[in-house]
């Protein structure tokens, strides 16, 4: 299970900088065939719980502790230029390193099955909400985890704060961009906003954004050999060449807008499919800090604007994601499968809800797959950029604004009692969730079994 201290990009830049100090214990094993290749992404996928920094942890134990496939440098560079992109960087990584060990099709591979076992049984647990949700008993379950979702946002904003907020500059950017959201302002704009205020302000980025790049990851191997001196070679298409990055630009995006296309052709172009096609392939480019950086953007625009989605409906979602293996941004998928599911138009709900879920999971991670295999051939030329992190760290000062309002929005539905007014045993569930992940050291599903549970005992005791 996900725990809330590694829901975000900056975590992952932590598990790197730990992973720095381990040592080279040999030289590399012989390159995996294809299918043990296969056998080991589906082993990870299916567990691979706890968020970004466990999950990157999973992989380095299996590829460069105890299989010797991948070098220890080859490890932490990826695992930088993975922090740096838009999307679930724990994905990317695993694309990233798929495609070192068998090319396109291995990081093909490797990117989809780390996904694929967490969004069917999301699927799975989507489907039954939007069946039994309406029940009482799952209303008051729901209801009681609402509290304990909210205390896993406020201790993963904890952390994240006292890790990266080193400075009053860094505050005030913060602070600017969780008031931005309160008062409307589109995630987009601020997120533009916080890169040229990081431009534009030489004084920010100095010793307050986060270290120096590792010398491991700075350092750069040979063309044509990994750098650990291990039996493998690099695959071919490593090799950078722009008519090469150009074909694979254009493949990538006709794949990434076909099923958006296709559903525009079928059903015309007001769909549901169709607008959320658009939308979450707009909000897959800007998931920069990973998924708590894009869930106020998108519970702003899928619950306040289109209203696809109640507010108590993405909290479920939330907590759903978080008892499952994968990336926590799978939470867009059950998004995307009650939207069509309440507005399925010609469709019946259960088909519109499956081709709801299939068409956000698609725009959701396609594109990562994309800036892999566009970019990583140049990436290996380039381990000597300076200054990576730092900037990370400057667009993490935004990210914990943007989670600061997350918070701020999901606490005052979860303490707003039903009949008006405030809520106080919701508001004491959440301190006591709070209480048991940050201090206790709870981990996040026993938490939200428990506000379920409580959130029952509290129904049949008023009835």
């Amino acid at each position: 299970m996900r725990s809330p201290e590694s829901s975000a990009k900056p975590t992952a830049s932590m598990a790197a900088r730990e992973f720095q100090e381990s040592q080279e214990t040999g030289p590399l094993q012989a390159p995996p065939t294809f299918r043990e290749a296969c056998r080991l992404w589906l082993k990870i996928g299916c567990l691979s719980f706890g968020g970004p920094a466990a999950q990157i942890a999973l992989m380095h134990e299996e590829l460069v502790e105890r299989r010797r496939w991948v070098d220890e440098r080859r490890f932490q560079h990826a695992l930088h230029f993975c922090i740096l992109l838009p999307g679930p960087e724990a994905q990317q990584l695993a694309t990233y390193l798929g495609w070192w060990l068998h090319g396109t099709r291995g990081g093909i591979i490797a990117g989809g099955l780390f996904v694929l076992p967490a969004a069917l049984l999301l699927l799975v647990l989507s489907w039954g909400h939007a069946l039994w949700g309406s029940l009482p008993w799952v209303n008051a379950a729901l209801r009681g985890v609402q509290p304990a979702v909210v205390a896993l946002v406020c201790v993963a904003l904890a952390r994240l704060v006292t890790r990266w907020l080193r400075h009053r500059r860094l505050w005030l950017m913060a602070a600017g961009t969780g008031l931005g959201l309160g008062c409307g302002l589109p995630f987009p704009a601020l997120l533009l906003a916080v890169f040229a205020v990081g431009a534009l302000w030489p004084g920010i980025l100095p010793s307050t954004a986060g270290p120096e790049p590792s010398p491991a990851s700075a350092a750069s191997a040979g063309p044509n050999t990994n750098a650990g001196g291990g039996a493998a070679a690099l695959p071919r298409e490593s090799l950078p060449d722009w008519k090469r990055s150009a074909r694979i630009l254009v493949v990538c995006l006709a794949l990434w807008w076909l099923p958006v296309g296709l559903a525009a052709w079928w059903l015309g172009g007001g769909h549901i499919l169709v607008r959320e096609g658009v939308f979450f392939s707009g909000a897959s480019v800007m998931t920069f800090g990973g998924a708590y950086a894009v869930l106020p953007y998108v519970a702003q625009q899928a619950v306040e604007r289109f209203q696809w989605i109640s507010s108590s409906e993405m909290m479920a979602g939330m907590a759903l994601a978080e008892t499952t293996p994968g990336p926590l941004i799978l939470v867009l998928q059950f998004v995307g499968f009650l939207a069509a599911w309440h507005r399925p138009d010609s469709l019946s709900p259960e088909w519109a809800g499956v081709l709801g879920a299939g068409m956000t999971f698609w725009t959701t991670f396609f594109p990562s797959f994309v800036w892999i295999f566009v970019g990583a051939p140049w990436v290996e030329r380039l381990q000597g950029w300076p200054r990576w992190e730092r900037w990370v760290g400057v667009v993490s000062a935004g990210v914990i604004g943007m989670i600061l309002h997350l918070a701020w929005e999901l606490g005052r539905s979860a303490v707003h009692a039903s009949g008006g007014g405030f809520d106080w045993p919701a508001f004491g569930a959440l301190l006591v969730a709070f209480a048991l992940i940050r201090w206790a050291r709870w981990p996040s599903l026993a938490v939200i079994a428990l506000s379920a549970g409580g959130g029952i005992l509290r129904w049949g005791v008023a009835h």
